[in-house]
């Protein structure tokens, strides 16, 4: 299979210097963080169940318990913001919550705290523009437990990086 550029965000505590190592160790090349614990794009020589799960071996042995994670092509991180359903609000105020799957179709009836948020389902991501802000805010989604944000800001960048190189 040739090299496909791949991007990955850590749902815990792993620092990018360890994090960088792990893909390092597991063969992957081109590997780089970027800013938060978890960003990290590289190649892979095979397809993503086997890059998610020899990472979350590594991962499960340097936090002595299991690390969820969530993987993207690079195409299926650009694929995210194409159709980010508030276009107008700041990208800095705005996250997508990245799921291994899609989004249950009742996942919006069971949030709670709404206020000035607006949410929406995408494939496999639930979309949020925090109207006041993330700091404010005091919204729960229960479908997003197992899921790891990203403002659209970091999306973009690791789009960039990994489509650069």
């Amino acid at each position: 299979m040739p090299a496909a550029r791949r991007e990955c965000r850590r749902h815990r505590q792993a620092a990018n210097a360890e994090l960088k190592a792990m893909c390092i160790v597991e063969g992957f090349a081109k590997v780089q963080t970027y800013i938060a614990r978890g960003n990290v794009v590289f190649e892979a020589k095979y397809g993503v169940a086997k890059v998610k799960a020899a990472l979350e071996k590594q991962l499960a042995a340097y936090a002595g318990k299991p690390v969820g994670l969530v993987i993207r092509t690079v195409a299926e991180m650009a694929d995210v913001l194409k159709p980010n359903p508030f276009p107008k609000a700041p990208p800095n105020w705005t996250v997508a919550i990245f799921l291994d799957d899609a989004p249950p179709a009742d996942a919006l009836k069971a949030m709670t705290g709404l206020k000035d948020e607006e949410v929406h389902l995408g494939k496999r991501e639930i979309y949020v523009a925090y109207g006041s802000g993330m700091g404010r805010s005091k919204l729960k989604i229960p479908a997003a437990a197992q899921g790891t944000a990203r403002i659209i800001n970091t999306i973009a960048k690791l789009v960039e990086l990994a489509s650069s190189g």
